[in-house]
């Protein structure tokens, strides 16, 4: 029986994030690091023009080499992005060798997490994963999720951040835990959205 896996968002500001690998896989997977404000180091002989402009731009670091052990030293996270698959799992293997988290791309073997779908909505994330077994049905479920929470939910979520400060500071306990719940129930949220249209109305004469 396959182990359930255990759900979680990481912080990664300032952590050191090592990718493997210079091409499309590694860009995919880079802009989710730095959006994280992981510290980025890529390892790879070559690296196409979309990671020189983030190096040019001194988002991330560049290494250009091949992939060694001694790369992982003060890493907490590694990313496997190369097209070999033999490397990316040498790269898996010492990283578990080290109990440093590492995603060979595309290698369920050879992960010890997997990147889930991702719906964004500001600080509202919803992550979609099937434990590898089929990542089409996981982006077939953002793409339906993105249509059910749109663009509105970032400024109500920042919103109900805000409410929740008020809150906090004015009850505790038990009532202040029911009317957290009521300023984020449905019927709210649709009064936000009619608010946020009767201004853009009047502002729009």
């Amino acid at each position: 029986m396959t182990a359930s896996l255990f759900p979680a968002f990481l912080k990664l500001a300032d952590r050191q994030v090592l990718v493997v690998g210079g091409g499309a896989i590694a860009t995919g997977k880079i802009p989710g690091l730095l959006e994280a404000g992981a510290k980025v180091t890529v390892v790879a002989p070559n690296v196409n023009a979309q990671i020189r402009e983030w190096v040019d731009a001194q988002r991330l670091r560049w290494f250009p080499k091949r992939f060694e052990a001694e790369d992982l030293d003060g890493k907490f996270l590694v990313v496997a992005a190369t097209a070999l698959p033999e490397v990316n799992a040498a790269v898996f293997q010492e990283a578990d060798r080290r109990q440093i988290l590492c995603n060979a791309v595309d290698d369920i073997e050879h992960c010890h997490f997997y990147y889930g779908a991702i719906v964004q909505r500001g600080d509202l994330q919803i992550a979609i994963s099937t434990n590898g077994k089929s990542p089409a049905l996981a982006q077939r479920l953002r793409k339906e999720l993105e249509e059910q929470f749109g663009p509105e939910y970032e400024a109500w979520v920042e919103e109900l951040g805000r409410e929740r400060e008020r809150v906090r500071d004015d009850a505790a306990g038990e009532a202040a835990n029911k009317e957290l719940h009521r300023l984020a129930s449905d019927e709210e949220f649709q009064r936000f959205v009619s608010e946020r249209l009767s201004k853009r109305k009047v502002a729009n004469g």
